[in-house]
């Protein structure tokens, strides 16, 4: 049965490492939650490792970036696992050819920079759709359209059945007030339209397997049994988690906010019955990380 929780700092100490999800739990895509950098720090200081895993498609460097540039301090994690390079990593092997049509905003094209811990990399090139082999998405062209605009685009690729590459398999993240697309709807209306997706991220183990190799490169031995995954994507953090047999925090306050009836902590009933349409039960729940 899920526990309901005040403060991370209320769980018993009996983890070493969190997996911590960064949309909805560390900030809302334009400022940090203060509440949240401050119970990383402690967790930090009372000897835990912050591994930040983020469903974010763009490589880890431009991500730490943007942390910094948002305001979130260098003391709040350890390092960043993104399924930005899990996706990379499979990109550069060839998972959809040579020849892509990327899909996403002109931010997202970072997605092509070369990936240095890939040997023999195959050469990607961008080209129009009539001529790929595959698709590269980090989201729609417009996050702010409905996916279905895509279909006449999807259509013909299905048709000439090209492969797609999900940098971000989460379908929405609230960028401050404003719920936007993600590449996870793109990828799940081509798949409903008969067409192959390949998914890199939460809830899919690639990405879990960096974040534990970003944990060993801290020097950090640590059994799963001491890692919580923290996260409010119950589709993407907390059913990541359980099939990695990892214990979970569940955000409510984020997606689920409306669903779990979450003003300062989620309602007990309200959480029950989202948790039980959805066949999940993280360990412990929490209206936000504080």
């Amino acid at each position: 049965m899920t526990q309901i929780v005040e403060r991370l700092a209320d769980i018993p100490n009996r983890y070493d490492a969190l997996f911590c999800d960064l949309w909805g739990c560390l900030h809302n895509g334009v400022a940090p939650f203060p509440d949240a950098v401050s119970a990383l720090q402690g967790f930090r200081q009372r000897g835990g490792a912050v591994i930040l895993l983020t469903n974010a498609p763009r490589q880890r460097a431009v991500v730490e970036r943007q942390l910094d540039a948002m305001g979130v301090p260098r003391d709040a994690w350890d390092a960043v696992a993104t399924s930005g390079d899990s996706a990379r990593a499979a990109m550069f092997t060839g998972a959809v050819g040579r020849k892509v049509w990327f899909m996403g905003e002109p931010r997202d094209r970072v997605v092509f920079d070369p990936m240095q811990i890939i040997d023999n990399p195959v050469a990607i090139t961008p080209v129009p759709l009539a001529e790929a082999e595959g698709i590269v998405c980090t989201g729609p062209f417009d996050p702010f359209a409905d996916p279905d605009t895509l279909r006449p685009q999807l259509l013909l690729a299905k048709t000439r059945g090209l492969p797609l590459l999900c940098a971000n398999p989460d379908v929405v993240v609230d960028r401050g007030e404003t719920r936007i697309w993600c590449a996870g709807a793109v990828a799940a209306l081509y798949t409903a339209m008969g067409g192959q997706s390949f998914y890199f991220g939460k809830p899919y183990p690639p990405v879990y397997d960096l974040a534990r190799l970003r944990l060993a490169a801290l020097g950090r031995t640590v059994d799963d049994r001491r890692i919580l995954a923290v996260g409010d994507g119950i589709s993407t953090d907390i059913a990541g988690a359980m099939g990695e047999d990892l214990d979970s925090l569940f955000i409510t306050g984020g997606l689920a906010a409306a669903e779990t009836a979450t003003s300062h902590q989620p309602a007990p009933d309200a959480l029950a019955d989202f948790l039980g349409r959805h066949m999940l039960s993280p360990t412990f729940a929490i209206g936000k990380l504080r």
